[in-house]
Parts: structure tokens; sequence; C-alpha cells
């Protein structure tokens, strides 16, 4: 019904007061309540009810919203009209419904025609309204609204009572402050002065928020209890609960609520042939019903408010502006992040989240600051490096074999010397001690996130906290009920072929009696239904896997190809860039082909995820993490793998090369090695991912969605002016902003930055100083995003980070055997060892470049293979020189592999193992003497138990108190009264006694 006379069509009549009984349950604590006002006539309601943060009254508070899109022509039937069609079975409930929700919503007059029926529509109707229905007898209050600005939406408000949400706390054991405080264990000494001189200097940096504050006293939490109300300070009820738990209490008795138990009836006549489709899609519903009601479009969405405005003129002060302020905004991106508002804002989860990405840029700063060192040693031993000042002295005048048939000629090792030199500013001796320390460096990152992890849980009272199973979600729900259909049709089908017996008959009455029982109650999904899920996973995985080792092999092709056209250009200056023209153009194309491919993906592994039909929505998140990692890791990481262990490892000999299709030479790597290309792979794609995917598409993509949803909205809105100059209530602009789709894609992108940090970092030791620049701009980037684009999200409960740390320790593990390989196998580092103390005659490297060449006679070229040119240096060539451990053409086993290789090779795989051995241990020794959880911790933990003992068992020992003061009362009472009657009373028969025996 409509409230203003501006918009109402009833009469004046009939626009006064509108009262809704909400029943209750006493038995399971559904508190009856009287008659509730819900609307009343004022002069500016909307200012009254805070532009949508309240009801029309002005005094309860929106803690829920639901969406719904209507069509204004066949909407306007009353429920009595729609509940006519109902089964007999929904009478009662009808009764309590037989006016519609209170709002800005009303039916036509009677005398109106009655527009064409729409089944859909009218479906969906009447399960808003069933739902709803039971929602008002869970103890919800609800208010309609349809006279709104946006065409076609109608949105539901929803508050919970007191009396709801101490009984909800209960059920979820959620843990709320008591009255008693005590005082926190504070550091004493030389600790306590230090803690207070970086107190001084990181004050600066703090945010100037409240909570963020260091508290030196903590109340007692425990958790909700209606009989223990005189444990909590009850005196500011509205804020008792705040708007986050409010939110969560609510989003659960939605869930929870079911859709409806009776079957629809479309009447006659047509409606009959669609009544079996409309019966089947409406069973979807589901055993809880909002997650089923929007999957099925009952509700078009489904969220709690934003606390109200973050900018503007005259805007009140709330939790969302302050977060805005001091957290969302570029201009504090030097300052520590409002961790425990971000939580009292969003919820643990989110707020964990925002607390491992701060805990993670910050260890990025040491990482960072030995990266640069290990960056400026190589930069400061550039010009005392012996093997590339030999590769640069044209004095040597070392001629190398064409790198491609025909067109490529023979070159001179000196025109590599710029790559030379640039390789060694990466490819050093302090790059295995970087090695080294980004292992132990994960090693403590992880422990140090445990410790942080812990405190949090103590600080938000989430140290007895356990997840209970979640409610199945409503795709499992629909796929067990399809299959206990088929169950019972198969049932039936059995039975209609036997003869009934007597005891048959009586058994069937008997289930036919206990009809009510629902049949998924005792219906799982096996592994046999689900085997075509799991072999189309498998398959696409597969298949996905190929696909990206595919585009790789279409790149290698293309930089053979390109190479070996760039070789016949006449240009001199293009033929001496081949190399880097070549590798570029070829990481810029992988570059684009994994962000393309990563949302690929990133699609394919949630469908893949849904055909499994996982039970709960926590088994769901893990599987689709899982797949999507994979997927994602295989096509960020491929292209680096290729470079790393197989570019230059099978490229054969000059005379005997090996070839793809028969018509591509493999390439193979500069006389510097594969690690300066590996390092070029490495920082265009962890840059470009960065840049382009993880800053660019989080600001753009989400901006160009409002915009169309702006445009989309704004052409959809009636051009009335009064009603384009009215300010849109808070539950419309939520409405604008994007849905929160959860945190997997914000951890997936750290996670595989995590990756280019860990895993190949002896490549690229300036990979943490980039990760630090990107993850500065991209926590306040998250938080501008939580505050401004999205709808706020439902508050959920967790106490850790989930499948994501055992992803980290992972990569950890898997880094270093990556960097070792990266060491002994792509780096120079062992041959120089080798031949440092093996073959050198005075303990230099002087004559190491030459060790590591082979000669080749150009006689032995095969035919069609020998340089089209062989002039092109001036003079004709007898022996080039390739890069390998190979015998020479004079030799009696001329080609073979030499003994060299083979020293080489083992003192390779001896590294290795000692390596990754002495690493491994590394770790774990630090993993064994950082512990788990602060001293400081266990302690307030255990003083937190002792205090609860001593309250609980004060409360009993005042009990006893009391009852002994009474029973001392009642017997002082009676001994007057013995000591005036001496004599013992008459027995019953006696005459003396009354009504006895005369």
């Amino acid at each position: 019904m409509r409230v203003n006379e501006k918009y109402s069509t009833l009469p004046a009549a009939d626009r006064s007061v509108h009262i809704i009984n909400i029943c209750a349950i006493e038995d399971i604590g559904y508190l009856p309540s009287e008659g509730t006002l819900l609307n009343s006539l004022s002069v500016d309601p909307d200012a009254e009810c805070k532009y949508g943060l309240y009801f029309r009254d002005g005094k309860r508070k929106v803690d829920y919203v639901l969406v719904y899109h209507h069509k204004r022509a066949s909407g306007s039937r009353t429920l009595a009209r729609r509940v006519q069609h109902s089964d007999a079975g929904l009478a009662a409930r009808s009764a309590r419904q037989d006016q519609p929700l209170p709002g800005k919503a009303g039916p036509v007059g009677a005398g109106e025609p009655e527009p064409p029926l729409d089944y859909h529509e009218d479906d969906k109707r009447f399960r808003r309204e069933e739902y709803e229905g039971n929602l008002m007898e869970a103890g919800l209050e609800l208010e309609r609204d349809e006279d709104t600005k946006i065409h076609g939406v109608g949105f539901v408000k929803i508050h919970a009572p007191w009396n709801v949400l101490c009984r909800e706390a209960e059920f979820l054991k959620l843990k709320m402050p008591t009255k008693k405080l005590y005082h926190i264990n504070e550091t004493r000494g030389l600790l306590k002065k230090i803690n207070s001189v970086l107190q001084k200097m990181t004050d600066p940096i703090q945010p100037k928020v409240a909570e963020h504050r260091p508290q030196t006293t903590k109340r007692l939490s425990y958790p909700f209890s209606r009989e223990k109300k005189h444990l909590f300070d009850l005196s500011d009820k509205d804020s008792f609960f705040d708007s986050k738990t409010r939110s969560t209490i609510v989003y659960e008795i939605l869930k929870r609520t079911t859709c409806t138990k009776a079957k629809y009836s479309m009447g006659q006549g047509e409606g009959r042939k669609k009544d079996s489709a409309l019966l089947s899609k409406r069973r979807k519903c589901g055993k809880y019903g909002i997650t089923s009601l929007l999957a099925n479009g009952v509700y078009s969405a489904a969220y709690p408010l934003h606390d109200g405005d973050y900018e503007g003129e005259n805007v009140e002060f709330n939790d969302r502006k302050l977060l805005y302020e001091e957290w969302a905004s570029y201009g504090v991106f030097y300052k520590y992040q409002p961790i425990d508002l971000v939580r009292k804002y969003f919820g643990e989860k989110i707020g964990l989240y925002f607390a491992w990405l701060g805990v993670y840029t910050q260890m990025l700063i040491p990482a960072s600051m030995v990266g640069i060192i290990v960056f400026l040693y190589g930069w400061a031993t550039v010009d005392e490096n012996i093997p590339s000042m030999e590769m640069c002295d044209q004095r040597h005048n070392i001629t190398m074999c064409p790198l491609c048939d025909k067109t490529c000629s023979y070159w001179k090792m000196s025109s590599a010397c710029a790559t030379a030199r640039a390789s060694h500013l990466f490819d050093n001796p302090a790059t295995v001690f970087f090695s080294i320390f980004m292992a132990l460096w994960a090693a403590t990152f992880m422990e140090h996130w445990k410790r942080k992890q812990m405190r949090l849980n103590y600080r938000w009272d989430l140290t007895g906290f356990e997840e209970e199973e979640d409610h199945p979600r409503a795709e499992y729900e629909a796929r067990v009920l399809e299959k206990s259909l088929r169950k019972e049709s198969k049932s039936k089908e059995k039975r209609r072929h036997l003869p009934e017996e007597p005891a048959n008959k009586w058994r069937q009455r008997v289930k036919t009696a206990m009809a009510g029982v629902k049949l998924t109650d005792k219906v799982k999904l096996t592994w046999k239904d689900r085997f075509p899920a799991y072999f189309t996973n498998l398959v696409s995985i597969i298949f996905m896997i190929a696909v990206t080792f595919a585009i790789v092999l279409g790149v290698i092709i293309y930089r053979i190809s390109t190479a070996a056209a760039l070789a016949m250009n006449s240009s001199p200056s293009v033929r001496s860039n081949i190399r880097v023209t070549v590798t570029a153009t070829a990481v810029i194309i992988n570059l684009v082909v994994i962000i393309l491919l990563d949302e690929v993906y990133g699609c394919i592994a949630r469908w893949l995820t849904k055909i499994e039909v996982p039970k709960t929505e926590k088994s769901f998140e893990e599987r689709l993490i899982f797949k999507a990692f994979l997927l994602k890791f295989v096509n960020s990481y491929t292209p680096i793998f290729y470079v790393a262990f197989f570019k230059g490892r099978f490229v054969g000999r000059p005379g005997d090369y090996v070839y793809i299709f028969r018509s591509f030479r493999m390439e193979e790597c500069a006389p510097g090695g594969c690690l300066m290309e590996l390092c070029i792979q490495l920082s265009i794609i962890m840059l470009g991912k960065q840049l382009i995917q993880n800053n660019l598409f989080e600001i753009g993509i989400p901006k160009m969605k409002k915009f169309i949803r702006y445009l989309r909205l704004r052409h959809q809105s009636p051009s009335d002016h009064d009603e384009y100059v009215k300010k849109k209530q808070r539950y419309e602009v939520d409405y604008t902003l994007e849905p929160f789709a959860g945190l997997t894609p914000e951890y997936m992108e750290m996670i595989i930055q995590f990756g280019f940090v860990t895993l190949f970092v002896a490549s690229f030791p300036l990979a943490p100083l980039f990760a630090l620049l990107n993850n500065i701009i991209e926590i306040r980037l998250d938080a501008k995003k939580f505050i401004t684009e999205l709808r706020r999200p439902v508050a959920v409960r967790a106490k850790d980070i989930g499948i994501w740390y055992d992803i980290l320790r992972g990569i950890g593990k898997l880094a270093v055997i990556i960097n070792a390989f990266v060491i002994s196998f792509t780096s120079d580092f062992i041959p120089r060892l080798v031949y440092l103390y093996m073959y050198s005659e005075n303990g230099t490297m002087h004559g190491f470049v030459n060790h590591t060449l082979s000669s080749f006679n150009v006689s032995d070229f095969q035919n069609g293979t020998a340089p089209n040119d062989p002039l092109d240096l001036g003079y004709e060539v007898q022996i080039c020189r390739y890069k390998d451990y190979r015998e020479p053409p004079w030799s009696e086993h001329k080609y073979d592999v030499s003994k060299d290789f083979w020293a080489v090779l083992a003192a390779r795989l001896a590294f290795v193992i000692v390596f990754q051995n002495l690493v491994m241990f590394m770790s774990d020794f630090v993993d064994w003497v950082i512990p788990d959880i602060p001293k400081d911790i266990s302690q307030q933990m255990h003083k937190e138990k002792v205090l609860m003992v001593e309250l609980f068992m004060r409360e009993e020992q005042g009990k006893q108190q009391l009852l002994d003061t009474w029973m001392e009362k009642d017997r002082k009472k009676a001994e007057p009264f013995n000591n005036h009657s001496p004599t013992p009373p008459a027995p019953p028969d006696s005459p003396d006694f009354p009504g006895g025996a005369p």
C-alpha cells in the first residue's frame, strides 16, 4: 500500500496505519509480538528513513534487501486472487497474508479489467509471497517498495527485531563481548621501551581509526545466550549487534527458510499444459530458499546495505566514509591498513584477505632490498667479469656457426657483447645466495602469517570458532530431487507390474501416509552420478593444457621463422638486433595470449565445477580454486619453463641439427646462456600481467559495467520530472553497484605473483621490487573497489585463508626445486665452478669462453644447409665454433659428447641435490624454530579461560548464597510458629482435626 497521498490510489480512509501481526512459535524461541506499526503518514518520509537505511517509520533499520523484477500490468492483482490458485494446504498461511506487504506497492481497484495471465510471472509472484510469508513467520519484518526510480524493479526491505537477533545469535554461537573487562599483559623492561619507541616512530603511518589504536584492556567474550543476558552489556540494544552481524543473521534465516511446500495449480485450459513444467521448475526451489530463488530468477539480487554515502556534502559520518578516507584513498598508500575496521564492516573473511595481503606486502620490503643489492652487485662487477670481457674482446676473433640454415651467415662472438654484459647483472654468484635467501624468506613469510593469523583470531574472538557444515547448494538439492523422483517413478513402475497382495496394500497405505517426509533426506549423489562430470573435467583439463602447449609451440615456430626472415634483411642494424627483436615480440605475443586465456580458463573452470555439482559452497569454492589455479599456473608459466629448461637443450649440432616438422631448426641460446632471455620473458610477463590484468582490468571493467548499467537503467526509467529529481534510496543506489563475486580472483592474482617472485627469482632478482610496487597500488585499488564499486558482501566468519595457505606452501617448496635447476642448468654458474677448479691453469676464469665452445669443420655441413653467403665476414671460414661440449673434427670420435660434458652434468646434478636438501632443511628448521602461536597470545587465551571459569564460579556461588538466604528466611519464619505450638498437631483421623472423624 502506498503511504503518501501523492503516490496513493486508495481512498483517504484507507491511508492511515497498516498493522501486521508477526506470528511466533514459542517452543523454539519465536517470541510473540503484538501489532507492529509498519507505516505511518509523514511529511518527508525519505528524510525520516534516511533515504532507505530505515523503514518508513524511521526507527527500524534495514538489515537486508531483496530485489525482484515485476510487470506492473500483471503484478497488480491482489494476493487473495493468487491465493485462490494455491492448494488447500496453504489456507492457514494465506489467512495471514490476506494483505500485501506494507510499502508503496498496492493493488488496483476491483473494477479494473484483469490483465492477461502470465504464468511464469505469476509463479514467481506466488513463490515470493510464500517465501516472504515464511520469513515473517520466522520473526522478520518486511516492507515492500515498488515505487522506485528504477522501472520494473521492486525491493523488499527486511528488518530483524531484537528478539530474532538474540535467538539467531544463540543458534550461531556468536561470541559477544561481556561486561567483564580485563587488562592485557604488557611487555616490561627493555621490550616495553623498544615497543614505545617503535610506536612513536610509526605513529605517522598509522590510520586515524579508533579500532587501530593499541588496546590495554579487552572485554571477555562469550557465546551469546538468552539465559545469560545479564553477562552482556545490553544498555544500548541498537548498537549491541552491529550492521555486519545483523546482516549475517538475516542471511542465515534467508538461507534456511523454505521456498514452498505446496504444489501450484495453474487452473484450466492452457494453464494445465504448463502445469508440469512449472511444477518441475518450482520444485527446484530446493530445501533452502534464497540461493534457489536467486538461481531461478524469483529474486534478481539480495544484499545488505552500505552504511551510507562515502563522499559529498552534508554526508553523515559512518564506517564506509571513514574507510574511504583512511583506507581506500591513494593518498594514504604509505599507511597501515585499518584491518579491525575492515573486519567490522566486511566480516572476518575479507578482513583476513586484506591482512594477508598487508603481511605479504610488508615481507616484500626486505626481499626487495636484498634483490636490489644483488642487482647492484652485478652492475658493479660487470667490468671485472672475465668471461664477458673475453666475449667482448675483438682480438679473440672467434667465428661462430650460423644460427639458421642458408639465409644466416657466420658471425663474430663479439657482436653479442651487450647480451653477455647484461647477463652478468643476473647471472653472478650473488644470485645463488639470493635464491637461498628467498627460499628462507618464503618459509619465514608463512610462519609470520600464521602468527599474525593467531593474533587476529584472538583479537576477533575466533579462537574457539569451528566452521559448521554449510547448507547444501541449490543445484545440489535440485540434482538430488531429480534422482529421488527417478527412483520413485521406477519403483512405481515395478509395483504397477506386480500383483498387489493385502500386505502390500497395507504397506502402500503406510507409505502414502508418510508421503510428507522428503524423498531427498536419504538420497545422495555418489561417484557414479558424478562420473560423467569427472570424465568431462579430466578430458577438458588435458585438452586445455594441450592447447597451452600448442600455443607455446606456435610461438616457437614464430620465433624461428621470424629470425630466418630477418636474417635475409639487407640492413646491418636489423640483422645485428635479431635476438632482441624476436625475443621482445614473442614475449608480447605470449603476454597477450596469457591474458586472454586467463579469462577463458577462469570461465571454463567455473563451468567444470558447476557440472560436478558440489554439495556445499565451501566444496564448490575449493574445487573451483584448484581447477582455476592449475589452468592459470600452466598458462602463465609454460613459456617461462620452455626458456628456462628446454630452449637450447635439444638443438643438435652443426651438420646434424634437430628440426620441427622437418622445416624449422630448433633455436639456440645466446653465447652468454638463456638466463638473460629468461629474465626478459619473466619481467615482461610479470609486469604486463600486473599492469594490464591486475590494474587496468580491475579499474576499467567495473567502471564500464557500471556505466552500461547506468545507461540501461536511465533508458528504462520514467521521464516524469518528479521521479527524476527525487533522491534515490540507499537500496536503489546499491542495486546499481557490481555484485560481489568472491575473493577467488583477488587471491589468484596474488598467488600467481607469488609464483613469479619465488619460482624463478634466481633469474630476476628485481621481481620482489616490482611486486612490492604493484601491491602498494593493489591494496588501495582493491579497497576502493570494495568501498565504491561493489555491493556490500555478506559478512562471513573464517579463522584462516583456507586452501590458499596450502597452495602457498606448495609453491614455496616447488620454488626451491625450480631455482636449483635454474642455477644448475640455465645459468653458467656450475660450468664456471667446474672450469675454475678442474681445468683452469692459473686458478682464474681466463679461457672459460674458449673451453665452452666446440669446433666444427664447415665442410661437414649437410647439403642445402650451408650459408648462401660464406664470405659475409670478408674472409673464407674453415672452422666455426658453437656452444657445446663435443669432440673436435680432428678427433677420432669427432662431434661426440666429450668427457667435459659428463663432468659438468655430474656437477649440476650434485648441486641440485645438495641445494635442494640444504634449503629444505633450513626452511623446515625455520618452521620449527618459530612457534605458530605467539607466547603472549597463548598466555592471554589461557587467562581468558581462567577468567571465564572464575566468572561462572562466582555466579554459581552467588546463586547458592541466594538460595541459602531464602532457606534461612523460611526456617526463621517457621521457628516462631513452632515455639507457639508446643503440642503436636492432631492426627487427621482425630476429632480435633478439621474434617477429621466425628
